[in-house]
């Protein structure tokens, strides 16, 4: 090991093996266009507000539903699917972005 190379710490080395592991899979490594890099901001902002009003909307509903274990439950269940679904529109969307 050469003096001025300190060693390497475990997270570069997994970064290093997971790059390694692209590169044998024909996976490539683009650098995003400005443009894109504006979308994806701006549809990160968009789906995060989605996201906190549908939060919003979440605990507005469990106070109303009062002490009721079942209504607490299926409002608790629609909430976590529509998270699921918006995070996965988001992240499908982003993904749309990156293809160009």
């Amino acid at each position: 090991m050469a003096e001025d190379e300190a060693p390497k710490s475990a997270y570069e080395i997994i970064l290093e093996r997971l790059k390694r592991q692209d590169r044998e899979a024909g996976v490539e490594e683009k650098p995003l266009r400005e443009g894109q890099r504006e979308q994806i901001a701006e549809l990160r902002k968009l789906y995060e507000a989605k996201l906190a009003e549908r939060e919003i909307l979440h605990h507005s509903a469990l106070r109303k539903a009062g002490q009721d274990p079942e209504a607490m439950e299926k409002l608790d269940e629609e909430y976590r699917r529509d998270r699921e679904r918006l995070v996965s529109e988001r992240d499908r969307k982003v993904d749309g972005v990156r293809a160009g």
